[in-house]
């Protein structure tokens, strides 16, 4: 599938911005839309229905790879190699199992990720920002005549440098080009593997989609619920929830309608609970 669904490129002649834009356009499915297109693909190879899936998945990519530019990899050719991830994903993907292809999807994405910074550890820069550089030209400097540094000599060059102890630690390691574990090999060393800088700790790519949905269904909902009331119910909604800046008051509506007030805070009650009800149908 890889070599026959064709995708945007991110290092093709436009520009990334270009390329990022083009992809956060390309609709999310619904969860009825994406088991019929993977099942679509599963029981009849329809190429469509696996482009269409991998399509809507291309931001995931974006995120995912956005959070590993600790290495100073190009963020096209993350994203590249996070996208044949996702093609994995898409040939594996059982609608059956009653989860998500973005949760699933998320595990080959980041393997292919893995495997693309674990070949390039080697070529990456090793400074990449201006504290960075300045920690590795008196790295250097300081420890032409000792040899592997041990704690004592770690704790005095954090001190001199002025930085902190595991940023010396992780120069070292880079200016010694040796070969490292991309995930720590136990809890104390979690902080100072690769993985520990490379993933940026914002919020889950998953995450972000879920709350994206769930607000563009609640708005759904919410547009539901409004049209399901009457005109005087709709209006007093509106002006007392909806309504950007003052809001009307009980009073003043009780007197647009020649009511009293305690008959719109009825109303209004009576309104709020049915669209309560008709959101809650939406969302489920």
């Amino acid at each position: 599938m890889t070599a026959i669904v064709a995708l945007p490129n991110p290092s093709g002649g436009g520009s990334l911005e270009n390329y990022i834009q083009a992809v956060n356009r390309f609709p999310i499915l619904s969860l009825e839309e994406e088991s019929a297109l993977a099942r679509r693909y599963s029981e009849h190879e329809d190429l469509e229905a696996a482009r269409r899936l991998v399509l809507s998945h291309l931001r995931v990519v974006v995120a995912i790879a956005r959070g590993y530019l600790g290495y100073g990899l190009p963020q096209a050719d993350l994203i590249q190699e996070g996208n044949i991830g996702l093609m994995k994903a898409v040939k594996r993907f059982d609608p059956e199992r009653g989860v998500r292809l973005v949760s699933f999807a998320m595990h080959w994405i980041r393997a292919e990720i893995h495997e693309f910074i674990l070949r390039n550890w080697r070529i990456v820069k090793i400074a990449t920002t201006k504290a960075q550089r300045k920690l590795f030209f008196n790295l250097r400097s300081l420890k032409r005549n000792l040899g592997t540094l041990g704690d004592k000599e770690v704790t005095a060059m954090a001190k001199q440098l002025g930085v902190k102890k595991h940023e010396v630690i992780e120069m070292e390691t880079r200016l010694g080009g040796q070969d490292i574990s991309l995930e720590p090999l136990d809890d104390e060393d979690e902080g100072l593997s690769p993985i520990g800088y490379l993933r940026d700790p914002a919020g889950e790519p998953s995450r972000l989609l879920e709350d994206e949905e769930t607000g563009r269904r609640r708005g759904e909902g919410l547009r539901t619920a409004l049209d399901s009331l009457d005109p005087r119910s709709r209006r007093i909604i509106e002006a007392r929830w909806l309504r950007e800046g003052d809001t009307a008051t009980l009073h003043d509506l009780a007197a647009e309608f020649s009511v009293s007030a305690e008959r719109i805070r009825q109303i209004e009650q009576k309104a709020l609970g049915r669209m309560k009800t008709a959101m809650a149908q939406a969302l489920a």
